[in-house]
């Protein structure tokens, strides 16, 4: 009977500790009418907003991610930064085995330790993310390990000046669901047809209802590279007409491991008050570790604003009116910067 007791007495304990993370965690989401959660972000009190981007970088330090990381914190000091977002590809070369595994401090908490990146990271999921634990990086008992992190499928991140709705992209690609080489953890995605359906629904509804002066999308999958991976088929079907149709700003991505600006055809025009035209910038952040592919796919030359294969990182200094764009390298030299003023919503 005193051992029933003592292990119904354990057992009481362990939930109120799951609770109470989960409590925690879902205190940073706001209630809402939208199916996609919403988690709110504040703003500097001069009305800006800094960050860094990116990507594909879980390698334990290995192939410049320390590197990359150094850069980081000191660019991030020198902005402010309010927030990191990660494009994801988290942890190679298979995700997580699950939510403590040691990948998680090896390849996340002890590579990014300066200062400025103590701040708010969110995360999209990757593809080699969901080759193992998908569900262990969006599981609120990490950020008992980490409380910087937070990962979930796909949500809204909002702010006074700028909302970003993350959207879970490996499940649109067709080839993972049929390629015998890896195993994908494809729980609370199947049935697929169903649950990006319900994504689609979810990003127009959050996108056609939002209010913000700029909206930024953020997923794992390029809708347009000339990198190794090149354009994404699916997303270019369902999820560009989305994103034209309301007035995105930018799409930030990972996946080809590279830094690279794309323009949309019409983002050179300068059009004060025309709300059917189209001028998404597409800008790719994946070279948080391992790069130098060594090719380049055949683009339009004024389409294509600049190509880098190899590590960097991105940052972002918005105001209502205005975004600046810096790309970086391993050594944290400017390969590329880029003016944004929303009076003319066009790029400079």
């Amino acid at each position: 009977m005193v051992a029933m007791a003592s292990m119904a007495s354990h057992f009481r304990t362990r939930a109120m500790d799951l609770c109470y993370l989960a409590v925690m965690f879902c205190a940073f989401l706001i209630p809402s009418f939208a199916e996609l959660q919403r988690i709110e972000h504040p703003i500097k009190s001069d009305g800006s907003l800094s960050f860094l981007v990116v990507g594909d970088w879980g390698r334990k330090g290995f192939y410049n991610q320390s590197e990359v990381a150094f850069q980081m914190g000191r660019i991030g000091e020198k902005l402010d930064i309010d927030f990191v977002i990660s494009t994801g590809d988290n942890f190679y070369d298979n995700g997580l085995k699950g939510v403590y595994d040691p990948a998680f401090r090896e390849s996340f908490t002890k590579i990014y330790t300066a200062k400025s990146l103590q701040k708010r990271w969110y995360s999209v999921l990757g593809n080699h993310d969901y080759r193992g634990d998908a569900v262990a990086q969006l599981s609120p008992l990490i950020r008992s390990i980490d409380k910087r992190w937070i990962c979930l499928r796909s949500f809204v991140l909002k702010t006074e000046i700028v909302e970003f709705i993350f959207v879970d992209t490996t499940p649109f690609v067709d080839t993972y669901f049929t390629e015998p080489d890896h195993n994908y953890d494809w729980r609370d995605v199947e049935p697929r047809r169903t649950y990006l359906a319900n994504l689609l629904k979810d990003l127009e509804s959050a996108l056609r209802r939002s209010p913000a002066k700029w909206k930024i999308v953020v997923g794992h999958h390029a809708i347009r590279s000339v990198g190794h991976h090149g354009d994404t088929p699916e997303l270019i079907k369902f999820l560009l007409p989305i994103l034209k149709a309301n007035n995105v700003d930018l799409y930030i991505n990972g996946h080809d491991h590279c830094l690279e600006h794309i323009a949309s055809l019409d983002s050179g025009r300068k059009f004060m008050m025309c709300l059917k035209c189209s001028s998404i910038q597409y800008l790719t952040s994946g070279g948080g570790s391992k790069a130098w592919r060594g090719d380049i796919k055949p683009y339009d030359n004024q389409g294509l604003k600049f190509f880098y294969d190899g590590q960097g990182f991105m940052s972002l200094k918005m105001t209502e009116t205005g975004a600046v764009i810096a790309f970086y390298d391993v050594f944290g030299k400017v390969l590329h910067k880029l003016k944004i003023s929303k009076q003319l919503h066009s790029a400079i």
